[in-house]
C-alpha cells in the first residue's frame, strides 16, 4: 500500500504563504492525476486542486489565484503554494491519489490567524 507523507503546514498571518509537499513511495505517481484537499473538523473533506499527468491543473474557485500545484513525478512529490492565506483556509491538508486514491496520510495542518 502506498503511504504519503505531507508537510509544510504550520501557524501564519491572514495574507501569508506557505508551500505544502507530500511524498509517496518510488513510483506511486507514475500517471496518475494527483490532488490537494483539505478537512475542518466536522466537515467534509473537500478538493483544493489537481494536476494531470499532461500538466494540466484544476482549482477550486475558493483556491483560484491564491494557490499552485505543481509536481516533481521524478521525486514522488506533489506541492502546493499557498498565498494571500485568509483564515477560512484554515484545515488539515492532505494529498492523495484523485482518481484511484491510496489510504489517506495524516496530513500537515495549516492555521491562519486573523
Amino acid at each position: 500500500q502506498v503511504q504519503v507523507v505531507e508537510s509544510g503546514g504550520g501557524l501564519v498571518q491572514a495574507g501569508g504563504s506557505l508551500r505544502l509537499s507530500c511524498a509517496a513511495s518510488t513510483g506511486a505517481f507514475g500517471i496518475r492525476t494527483m490532488g490537494w484537499y483539505r478537512q475542518v473538523p466536522g466537515y467534509q473533506r473537500e478538493l483544493v486542486a489537481t494536476i494531470a499527468n499532461d500538466g494540466y491543473r484544476m482549482y477550486a474557485d475558493f483556491a483560484k489565484g491564491r494557490f499552485t500545484i505543481s509536481i516533481d513525478r521524478a521525486k514522488n512529490t506533489v506541492f502546493l503554494q499557498l498565498n494571500t492565506l485568509k483564515p477560512e483556509d484554515t484545515a488539515v491538508y492532505y494529498c492523495n491519489s484523485r482518481w484511484s486514491p491510496w489510504s489517506w496520510g495524516q496530513g500537515t495542518q495549516v492555521t491562519v490567524s486573523s
